[in-house]
C-alpha cells in the first residue's frame, strides 16, 4: 500500500518551530514579485521585450493572450519563468514581430494585465534566462511571539534558510510526486507533462536529502565528502576536504554545500554526504531509478539560500511586511516558512 507524500509543512525548519501563525496572500497585493533579467533590451531586432504587470493571472495564459493580440503563433512568445498566479507580478515577455511594425500595447484587452513598457530586442526570451526575483510580501492576522520572530529574522539575514523546493513544484496537495511514481510504474502521461513529473521526482529527493541535513544541523556547514556549489552558477566541484580556503569562501557565500538533482550514474559525493544521499535515493528507489532511466544527468543544487537585502517592518500589530531578493529557482515561501505557519 503506497504511503502519502509528506507535505512541505512537515519538512524540518532550521530555527525550530516557527514563532508565528499568519495569513499569506490575503489579497494579491500582499504577494508582489518583480523579475530581474540581469540585462536590458538592445533596442533593435524583430522581437519586442514587454515589461508586463499581471494580477491574479497565469503566466502561460498571458503568453497565449499576447500571441492572439499580436496575431502570431504561441511559439513566437517567450518568457523567462513562471510567476505566481495569486499575486501581483512584473515580468518580461518577448513577442516576435518579424517584418511588422510596433503595436499599440496599451490596447491589450485584459484589465488584469498591463503592458508597462515595450522595447525592440534581437533575441527571443528563453526559459531560465533571468538573474532572480524581488519580493514584497505581507503576512496578516499574525499570532505568536513577536520578539522570537525578530530573532528568527535576524538569523535568516545572516545565515539564510534551507533551499527547499517550494510546494509549487509539487502541484496540488503534492500530487506531482505521486503521479511521477505512477508514470515510472508504467502509467502513460501526456508528453508535455512528463518534464514536470521528472522535475517533481528530482525535487522530492533533493528535499528529503536537505531535510536530513537540517535534522543534523548541517545544511549550511560541511560534512565529510561534501560537493560544493558555486554561488550564482550551476557549476560545482568536489568532493574536497574542508580547509581554511573553503571556510573563507563559505563564510562570504561564494560557495554552498550542495544536494543532488538525481540522475543516471552515481552522485559525486562520498563519506557522510554520500551515505545520506544514497540512503534517501534507496528509500525513494522508484523515483531515483525513474529519473536515471530517463537519462537525466546528476546535477547539484545549493542547500543554503541567502535572501539578499532582507528587510522587514511591522505595519500593524498583526501585519508584517518582508522584502528581499532571491536568485532564479528559489522560492519565497521557503523563507516565510521559517518564520510563520501560513
Amino acid at each position: 500500500m503506497s504511503q502519502p507524500e509528506p507535505a512541505s509543512s512537515e519538512l524540518p525548519c532550521a530555527y525550530g518551530e516557527p514563532p508565528l501563525q499568519a495569513r499569506l496572500r490575503a489579497t494579491a497585493d500582499d504577494f508582489r514579485v518583480e523579475e530581474i533579467l540581469g540585462y536590458d533590451a538592445d533596442g533593435q531586432g524583430e522581437h519586442m521585450l514587454l515589461w508586463v504587470e499581471k494580477r491574479d493571472a497565469n503566466t502561460d495564459w498571458v503568453a497565449r493572450e499576447l500571441a492572439k493580440f499580436a496575431g502570431v503563433s504561441q511559439v513566437a512568445v517567450g518568457y523567462a519563468g513562471l510567476k505566481d498566479r495569486h499575486a501581483v507580478t512584473r515580468q518580461t515577455f518577448s513577442v516576435q514581430l518579424a517584418g511588422r511594425p510596433d503595436l499599440d500595447w496599451s490596447a491589450f484587452p485584459h484589465a488584469e494585465v498591463k503592458v508597462l513598457a515595450a522595447t525592440r530586442h534581437s533575441r527571443k526570451l528563453k526559459r531560465g534566462a533571468l538573474r532572480g526575483n524581488r519580493f514584497v510580501l505581507v503576512l496578516r492576522d499574525i499570532h505568536g511571539d513577536r520578539e522570537a520572530a525578530e530573532k528568527v529574522l535576524q538569523q535568516i539575514a545572516v545565515r539564510g534558510v534551507p533551499n527547499y523546493f517550494g510546494e509549487q513544484r509539487f502541484g496540488r496537495e503534492g500530487g506531482n510526486v505521486a503521479q511521477a511514481r505512477a508514470m515510472f510504474a508504467g502509467k502513460r502521461v501526456e508528453r508535455d507533462k512528463r518534464s514536470f513529473l521528472l522535475s517533481a521526482a528530482r525535487s522530492h529527493i533533493f528535499n528529503q536529502v536537505l531535510a536530513a541535513r537540517v535534522e543534523q544541523g548541517a545544511w549550511d556547514t560541511p560534512l565529510d565528502g561534501e560537493v560544493w556549489s558555486l554561488s550564482g552558477s550551476r557549476s560545482w566541484f568536489g568532493p574536497e576536504q574542508f580547509n581554511d580556503v573553503l571556510a573563507e569562501r563559505l563564510a562570504r557565500a561564494d560557495i554552498h554545500p550542495s544536494g543532488p538533482l538525481w540522475g543516471q550514474d552515481e552522485p559525486p559525493t562520498s563519506g557522510d554526504v554520500g551515505f545520506i544521499e544514497r540512503e534517501v535515493a534507496a528509500t525513494n528507489s522508484n523515483l531515483a531509478n525513474g529519473v536515471a532511466a530517463a537519462r537525466m544527468d546528476q546535477e547539484r543544487r545549493p542547500l543554503r539560500l541567502l535572501p539578499k537585502d532582507l528587510k522587514w517592518r511591522w505595519l500593524e500589530d498583526d501585519a508584517l511586511e518582508l522584502s528581499f531578493e532571491l536568485p532564479a529557482g528559489a522560492y519565497a515561501t521557503v523563507v516565510v516558512r521559517e518564520l510563520a505557519r501560513t
